[in-house]
């Protein structure tokens, strides 16, 4: 129960961090602060201690990978700023960032299928 706790605080803190920062004149830093690894961290953790370093290695992979489609979110709420209200920005961005994870899932399926399936 602590692990769960410990790890719902950290997230607590991202947001708490990301709405200080969004209040202050420095509020475009608030954008960097999603980008800090916290469940990546957790997850390589819990990856690298349940299965072998090559496991780790493929996953570390995955993560570039969704660069993509997090590039693609922020390419659309740049755009969709100053053209949309917020809620369909927002929206527009989110969508495009499904579409994109599943076009990368589906590519990395068929590039990596031993890897999909295991």
């Amino acid at each position: 129960m602590i692990p769960l706790f410990l790890k719902s605080l950290l997230g607590a803190l991202a947001v708490l961090a990301i709405a200080l920062l969004a209040r202050s004149k420095s509020f475009f830093i608030a954008g960097l602060v999603p980008l800090f690894p916290t469940f990546a961290l957790i997850a390589h953790y819990i990856v690298g201690s349940q299965r072998t370093g090559a496991d780790l290695q493929k996953t570390a992979l995955f993560g570039l990978w969704s660069l993509f489609p997090y590039a693609g979110y922020l390419v659309a709420v740049y755009f969709g700023s100053v053209r949309w209200p917020l809620v369909v920005t927002l929206g527009v961005a989110t969508a495009v960032w499904v579409l994109l994870a599943l076009a990368m899932i589906v590519l990395w399926a068929r590039l990596h299928p031993a890897v999909a399936g295991a």
